[in-house]
C-alpha cells in the first residue's frame, strides 16, 4: 500500500499526517519526517511507500482549523490503527475527551473499562501513532502534571493551553 502524506505549518512546528487510500489517518505528529511517522503504524497497516502532497483535503483543513482555534475540527476525521482489543478500544475512548477538559490516567483506564489497568492506559497514549486526532495529550499524571509526549512536553503544555484558552 501506498499511504499519502504531508506537512503543515503549526505554531509548535512542522505537522505531519500520512494517510491510507480512503484518506484514513495512520500516523501524524509534529514532526516534518515522514518516515518516523510510518514506523509508529501497525505492521499491518503500515504503508510499503509514501507519497508526499501539498496538501490532503480535509485532513489539512482540520489540523490547521484545530491549530487556529476551530478545536472540533479534527473530531470528524477518521482515524484508523491496529493493535490488540484493549488499544483499539482505549484510543476510541480517547477521541470522546473534550478539548480544553483533561483527564487523568486513571480516570482514561475507568472510561476505558478497566480501572486498575493504569499503566495499560498510558500504554495507549504512549502506543498511539495519531497524535492529535487521538488526543493523547489530553491524558495527565494524577497530580494534574503533564508527564510523557511522544513529541516533547513543551508541545504538550501549547495543546493543553491553547485548548483551555480556545474553549
Amino acid at each position: 500500500m501506498i499511504a499519502q502524506y504531508a506537512t503543515t505549518t503549526t505554531p509548535i512546528g512542522p505537522f505531519t499526517t500520512l494517510v491510507d487510500d480512503d484518506g484514513a489517518v495512520l500516523a501524524s505528529g509534529w514532526t516534518d519526517d515522514p518516515e518516523e511517522l510510518r514506523a509508529l503504524i501497525h505492521p499491518s497497516l503500515r504503508p510499503t511507500a509514501l507519497t508526499r502532497l501539498c496538501d490532503l483535503g480535509a485532513v489539512t483543513r482540520a489540523v490547521a482549523d484545530y491549530h487556529r482555534g476551530e478545536l472540533t475540527s479534527i473530531d470528524s476525521i477518521t482515524v484508523r490503527q491496529q493493535s490488540g482489543e484493549f488499544l483499539v478500544h482505549a484510543w476510541d475512548v480517547l477521541r470522546t475527551v473534550p478539548a480544553g477538559d483533561p483527564i487523568t490516567y486513571t480516570e482514561f483506564a475507568g472510561r476505558s473499562g478497566r480501572p486498575a489497568a493504569v499503566r495499560g492506559a498510558a500504554s495507549a497514549c504512549a502506543r498511539n501513532a495519531a497524535a492529535l486526532f487521538v488526543p493523547c495529550h489530553r491524558v495527565l499524571r494524577t497530580d494534574g502534571t503533564l508527564g510523557g509526549f511522544r513529541w516533547g512536553l513543551p508541545a504538550k503544555r501549547w495543546l493543553i493551553s491553547h485548548e483551555e484558552h480556545a474553549r
